[in-house]
């Protein structure tokens, strides 16, 4: 199963087509979203649209279309071939390969729809629709094929200390072989087979019985493999998951076990930089941290082979991310605390670094949200006082606050830089320059003290973002462009080039070390950003402070780079 890290949100709304269930105008079982797996195997979204089987002539046969919901026009026309292998996972997504290195993948909004396609897709291949992959995706020997037809399902070993061996053989062996993994993953499920391995796991350890753990890591490291979601639902709830990681720990291919809970029990704290009241995300929380850590820190590096298998554990994390983002963005006297304390001057300086972290990590969790969601997280931030907030930690002396107010800012500035700028327009209105937003970054720019000025390169980069006019809006009676280009050059251009002006007053720079030089080559290739896309506002500024002449002087730097600038 291809990787499916941006499976689809929820959306809504529908209208029927061809063989859609009624053709109602308000039913939404048939939306869905069109992804194609690119090079990089990353699922790209083609757009959304209502889905629908019918027979079609050209291509002789049975087939599915998808109607894009904005203008009606073809997003997809595909015949069900006899021999296409159709998967379908977690319930309202259905995948398969259209030709060599062409993958698709059908996202539903409700499981009702994704069902009545699944049927229709299994009546065309006559498949039983109770199954999740309507074909074999290897080619099996013809005794293995046999062996299939006649065995109903796969008969597991009792669950017993001397039998271990005997089931980690069988797990392994099943691994290649999809029909295998698919009897193997119900057998397990069915029959509540990892809460009895769990038990036989605090045996062994009681006895330091090693040659029992070993089998065990080889068991739930290939249950792992199987890729199914029931099973990772029991593997990570509150009684198995610290078990599970336990098995973990005992990796036949190292010399000694490893303390991954020890760590996660003893080292790694669960801060509440605010108290969270609901249970549910509590445990949700501590749920998604500890899976991650399964997934960078305990499970080895997959391989090529493996890598297609763990996707379900990517999604598993995946959408526990989205569920935490929207459980907190709903809980409003969380967020209006956290914002209160933020900028609270008694708020002590550790407590504050806790604060902004805390937001930052919220920050990038947001990622993984759809594009609509997304912008419902911006604006509940927005709306509780973000910017301002951030400018009161950007102006702190406390270097690690800032830093990562700088790195949260970064994600607003990539989201929607017009809500940036109009804010830091209507705060000139009340401030002086020299607390404005954009000019506490352009002077974080200037004084970055890394020698390498990394943060000075990312905060160039969004300063770039902002009087970018490519991503200004023009409306009726006002454009952007006009309105904060007169602004910037007013309020924040001075501050941009002081270091310019202050370094070129006589015929060679007066100060010239690396650092120096660096910092100017940024300044330049923003000044030059603006005289490409600015127009007349650079224009007067150039003349009107002399800049061509100061910036001929950089010509004698010893610097090459910086004289090419």
């Amino acid at each position: 199963a291809p990787e499916q890290p941006g499976a689809p949100a929820a959306i809504a709304g529908q209208r029927g087509g061809c063989g859609a269930a009624g053709g109602r105008m308000t039913d939404t079982r048939r939306r869905v979203k069109v992804y194609t797996l690119n090079e990089d195997r990353q699922w790209d979204d083609r757009g959304t649209g209502h889905v629908s089987s019918c027979y079609v002539e050209r291509l002789k046969g049975m087939s599915l279309l998808v109607r894009a919901e904005s203008d009606g026009s073809l997003l997809l026309e595909s015949k069900i071939n006899p021999n296409t292998a159709y998967q379908k996972q977690q319930d309202t997504l259905i995948v398969w390969s259209e030709a060599e290195n062409y993958d698709l993948a059908l996202s539903f909004q409700e499981k009702a729809g994704c069902d009545e396609i699944w049927e229709k897709i299994c009546q065309v291949q006559g498949k039983d629709p109770s199954v999740d992959i309507t074909q074999d995706l290897v080619d099996e020997s013809e005794e293995e094929r046999f062996d299939d037809m006649s065995s109903p399902g796969l008969e597991l070993p009792s669950c017993e200390l001397s039998r271990l061996e005997e089931i980690a053989e069988l797990v392994a062996s099943s691994l290649p072989s999809p029909l295998r993994r698919e009897k193997l993953a119900l057998a397990l499920e069915n029959e509540g087979y990892i809460k009895k391995l769990l038990e036989i796991f605090h045996v062994c350890e009681d006895l330091e019985n090693i040659e029992g753990l070993h089998h065990l890591y080889e068991i739930i490291k290939g249950i792992f493999l199987l890729n199914r979601t029931a099973l990772f639902e029991v593997m990570f709830s509150e009684e198995c998951i610290m078990d599970v990681i336990g098995c973990l720990e005992y990796d036949p291919s190292l010399s000694q076990s490893r303390k991954h809970r020890e760590f996660l029990t003893k080292t790694a704290k669960f801060k509440e930089v605010i108290p969270i009241s609901d249970p549910e995300l509590k445990q949700k929380i501590h749920q998604t941290y500890r899976v991650q850590y399964i997934q960078d820190m305990v499970l080895p590096t997959p391989s090529v082979f493996e890598e297609n298998m763990l996707s379900t554990l990517h999604s598993f994390i995946f959408f526990n991310k989205v569920e935490i983002v929207g459980m907190l963005q709903e809980d409003e006297k969380f967020l209006t605390d956290l914002f209160a304390q933020l900028t609270d001057e008694a708020t002590d300086e550790e407590k504050r670094q806790e604060l902004v972290n805390f937001l930052k990590e919220f920050c990038a969790f947001s990622q993984t949200l759809q594009p609509q969601n997304r912008d419902a997280f911006f604006k509940t931030l927005s709306n509780m006082g973000i910017l301002p907030a951030l400018e009161v930690i950007l102006g702190m002396d406390d270097a690690q606050v800032r830093s990562a107010a700088t790195d949260i800012f970064s994600y607003l500035v990539e989201y929607n830089p017009s809500m940036v700028r109009e804010f830091v327009m209507q705060e000139a209105q009340q401030n002086d320059d020299d607390i404005l937003l954009i000019n506490l970054i352009i002077e974080h720019m200037i004084c970055d003290t890394d020698p390498e000025l990394g943060g000075a390169v990312l905060l160039m980069g969004l300063l770039r973002t902002l009087v970018d006019p490519e991503n200004m809006l023009a409306t009726a009676n006002k454009t952007e462009k006009t309105e904060f280009l007169g602004f910037f050059y007013k309020h924040c251009m001075h501050v941009l080039t002081a270091p310019l002006l202050a370094n070129t007053t006589e015929d060679k720079p007066s100060k010239d070390d690396f650092q120096t030089a660096q910092l100017l080559a940024l300044i330049l290739e923003l000044l030059t950003f603006c005289v490409e896309h600015h127009t007349y506002h650079i224009k007067n500024y150039i003349i009107n402070k002399d800049i061509l002449r100061r910036v001929l002087v950089l010509m004698a730097s010893k610097h090459a780079f910086l004289a090419l600038c």
